[in-house]
């Protein structure tokens, strides 16, 4: 197993350099670029989810990434220590938001879980939300 963690403010021009990261570590499984575009989507969703839901922009808090590889799987957790959700099955639901006039709003977990063969939701109210996420990559050789 390979794993790597860092940590970043949650500012939204750290998306990117998430994005950017991942693609990076999972170089080492030889992935197709799909794979390389669908894990990075995952990314960009589950970060931009905890500085704009977790933390409403406050750049001087931390989003924690974690990835660890284990034969072909990717797992991915992205955790924030703001506000949680209350009822974390229901921001599952399709354009399910609590703030309805961002362009995209409610979409982010339905991207997420379309892209990913799992994901869970860990999440308690004023501690934070943890998003775990797998996906296999196929072998093509």
């Amino acid at each position: 197993m390979n794993q790597m963690e860092l940590s970043f403010s949650a500012t939204l021009d750290n998306e990117n350099f998430a994005r950017s990261v991942a693609g990076a570590f999972m170089t080492q499984l030889n992935p197709t670029i799909d794979e390389v575009i669908e894990m990075k989507t995952i990314v960009a969703e589950a970060v931009s989810n905890a500085i704009i839901h977790g933390y409403n922009h406050n750049a001087e808090c931390k989003v924690m990434m974690k990835m660890t590889i284990e034969n072909r799987e990717v797992k991915l957790i992205v955790q924030d220590f703001g506000k949680g959700i209350e009822n974390p099955e229901e921001v599952k639901t399709p354009f399910y938001t609590t703030q309805k006039d961002l362009e995209h709003a409610g979409m982010g977990l339905t991207i997420i879980e379309t892209l990913a063969d799992s994901l869970e939701i860990e999440s308690v109210i004023n501690i934070g939300t943890k998003l775990i996420i797998t996906k296999s990559l196929k072998n093509h050789g």
